[in-house]
């Protein structure tokens, strides 16, 4: 039996989801174009996750963090909702993450664990006489 060899790593590409690169500086009017991309990497097959396909945004180049930054993730995440699915940053600086924080935006960031998976590395300590659960 033999079959055609496929490109790529099979396993890899299956769980690497598709990047959105940001650039800055940013005006208000740049909204709709990184929101169009954003609804054809989800429609054409973002990674599936526990939620939903998902889509990493690097923010790296987004320059300094203003209010159009904040603006242009907030209808990001939107877009990926409507979607039905969602967006995870990746590099973004302490400032933006400072600034989202101020403004009550929460934005899963790449690297970080899930919502629902403990951290790597983390162990329960359990103390002699505790009951089991």
């Amino acid at each position: 039996m033999s079959y055609a060899h496929l490109p790529g790593l099979p396993v890899v590409d299956a769980m690497t989801p598709p990047v959105l690169v940001l650039r800055g500086p940013l005006t208000g009017d740049e909204v709709n174009g990184p929101c169009d991309a954003l609804r054809t990497l989800l429609e054409s097959g973002g990674r599936r996750g526990t939620t939903g396909a998902v889509v990493v945004c690097d923010v790296g180049g987004l320059g300094p963090p203003g209010l159009a930054a904040v603006n242009l993730l907030a209808r990001l995440q939107l877009t990926a909702r409507r979607c039905g699915g969602r967006i995870r940053l990746r590099d973004p600086s302490p400032a933006l993450c400072a600034l989202l924080d101020l403004v009550g935006l929460r934005f899963e960031m790449e690297g970080q664990p899930e919502q629902r998976e403990p951290p790597l590395g983390v162990q329960e300590a359990v103390e002699p006489g505790d009951p089991a659960v």
